[in-house]
């Protein structure tokens, strides 16, 4: 069980100080003030003590002065530290919440522009065509070979270039080519592209494009080849259909003049595309269709027919980390039958199809599909399953052992916080004591679970697993005020409290309080952001 995803925000400088949300400035400096008097370094000689209170006086100051700076309490309130460390520029001009938050949205996208701005974007592919009838024949097995690459990178908040270039090698041919483009944002809905490429493919051209409505956006280009003057128009319209769903609409108009319709629909679960094409003496058209099966693993069908291409296509892919992602296809066609292994890492992708035959025999169609899939299905089953479920279980391992080496890093910083509450909790319970007051006998916070057994020790384990909770009996008996009363504000998580620790980041946790007042018992469990007022009589054991 996780904590909720809805939680209210966690607060720490409130629970620190131990005010609520709604704490006026008088309330907070009372509070500081409170806590000042254990925890300034003036106070200790000894240089281990001297350090701890040192670092925990700089925590108290620290959110004193915040909470009591009208501004930036209003930004932690609504970012907490990270509205404050993100540079917004504090003053008379934000007023308001609205205001604040707007100006702070406005500085996170311009720290993203200018983090895409010092960071190239590089993306690229290789192709490898293998043909197994080629190297049966003596021919070798690498039939062609192809490699492309593009770098992008936003030199200003409106402009963008991309430099690429590409090679390709069939049998005893090849050539290549390289390409740059430039891209101003002239406005918020409208953008101009200066491309030229050199090589095979010598071209120069213009393309605009423009947000005609909040769902529909147009595009004109003009480019020119440099090998033969010749000049190809074109015009393309997209338009949103659904939430999901939007169609777009080509015409051009050259050496290569074509009408194209396309449909893109993309959901949670699946995605498919499609389009006709129809140019002078040809004719088009594609269709893929891929559905998730779960976050890591797809499935794909994909078709292409024309008037010099038919092809069917299946496969599927799975995601092997959070960058890469491994797919298998199976291909039929005019051309022959292939199977196709493809790799994708970010930006970059390795294509591998391999030319199984040139023929299309129904039988060895079928044999080619089931044979590999079946050795697939036991490579996956009794190889790379294992395999990646050890990799995963190593990562969660690493992970644990993390959030672990955390846990003790805050226990070990409550527990130093705890010595030098110890003196004033000692005489504020000796006091309560003599008069039949408020005294805190035992509190325990953590894990719904573990606090299901309160009597397990707050240590850490035989076989080395930190415990699920922490005791705070400590620190809740210096919070006892004056009029023998305690009180833990609403809305604010507890593991912020001075003394107390989270002894199982992202679970659910509660506190558990026994105590004595005027001679009898009483217990009570209250939920991390709830509030606590003790000594009630509806506690009464």
């Amino acid at each position: 069980m996780k904590e909720p995803a809805d939680a209210p925000p966690n607060r720490e400088l409130y629970a620190l100080l131990n005010i609520a949300p709604q704490a006026s400035t008088e309330e907070i400096r009372k509070a500081y003030r409170q806590w000042a008097q254990v925890y300034h370094p003036d106070k200790y000689q000894a240089p281990q003590m001297k350090d701890i209170a040192t670092e925990n006086f700089q925590r108290i100051c620290e959110a004193y002065e915040i909470l009591t700076d009208e501004t930036k309490r209003q930004i932690y309130d609504i970012y907490g530290m990270e509205g404050l460390t993100s540079g917004l520029e504090l003053g008379p001009q934000l007023n308001k919440a609205e205001e604040i938050k707007e100006e702070l949205e406005r500085l996170r996208r311009q720290k993203e522009l200018e983090k895409v701005a010092v960071h190239a974007r590089p993306s690229g592919s290789i192709l490898a065509n293998l043909s197994l009838p080629q190297f049966l024949e003596g021919d070798g097995i690498m039939k062609g070979m192809a490699m492309a690459s593009e770098i992008q990178s936003q030199i200003s908040k409106s402009n963008a270039i991309a430099i690429g270039g590409n090679l390709a090698v069939n049998g005893n041919a090849g050539g290549g080519a390289a390409s740059f483009l430039f891209q101003h944002q002239m406005s918020s809905v409208s953008s101009i592209e200066f491309m030229a490429s050199a090589g095979l493919r010598a071209v120069i051209g213009v393309q605009t494009s423009r947000h005609l409505t909040p769902h529909s956006t147009a595009a004109m280009g003009l480019t020119m080849s440099l090998r033969d003057g010749s000049i190809n128009l074109s015009n393309s319209w997209t338009r949103q259909l659904s939430n999901t769903a939007n169609g777009n609409i080509q015409l051009a108009l050259g050496p290569d003049s074509h009408v194209a319709v396309g449909w893109q629909q993309k959901e949670q679960k699946m995605s498919a595309a499609g389009e006709i094409k129809i140019g002078v003496g040809s004719f088009g058209a594609t269709a893929h269709y891929t559905r998730l099966f779960s976050s890591k693993s797809h499935g794909r069908i994909a078709g292409r027919v024309g008037s010099n291409a038919l092809e069917f296509e299946v496969g599927g892919g799975r995601k092997v980390s959070e960058f890469s992602t491994v797919r298998m296809l199976y291909t039929i066609g005019i051309q022959g039958i292939f199977w196709k292994l493809e790799l994708h890492r970010g930006g970059q992708r390795l294509i591998v199809p391999i030319l199984i035959s040139r023929h299309l025999n129904p039988l060895f169609a079928a044999g080619a599909f089931f044979v590999p899939t079946s050795l697939y299905l036991l490579l996956k089953t009794y190889i790379l399953k294992p395999y990646f479920l050890k990799w995963e279980n190593q990562r969660e391992l690493e992970s644990a052992e993390k959030t672990r080496a955390q846990v003790r890093e805050a226990r070990a910083a409550a527990e130093k916080a705890q010595q030098l509450l110890e003196n004033v909790a000692n005489r504020k319970r000796t006091r309560q004591l003599e008069t039949g007051g408020l005294v805190v006998t035992k509190a325990i916070y953590g894990s719904h679970k573990a606090l299901k057994d309160r009597t397990k020790n707050t240590a850490e384990t035989d076989d080395g697993v930190l415990s699920q909770i922490v005791d705070v009996t400590l620190p809740l008996n210096f919070l006892v005020n004056d009029s023998g009363q305690l009180k833990l504000h609403e809305g604010v998580k507890k593991s912020g409290i001075m003394g107390f620790c989270d002894p199982c980041p992202g679970e659910p946790k509660q506190l558990y309080v026994e105590y004595t007042f005027g001679g009898n018992k009483f217990e009570v469990t209250v939920d991390d952001y709830e509030q606590l007022i003790i000594p009630q009589e509806a506690h009464r054991i």
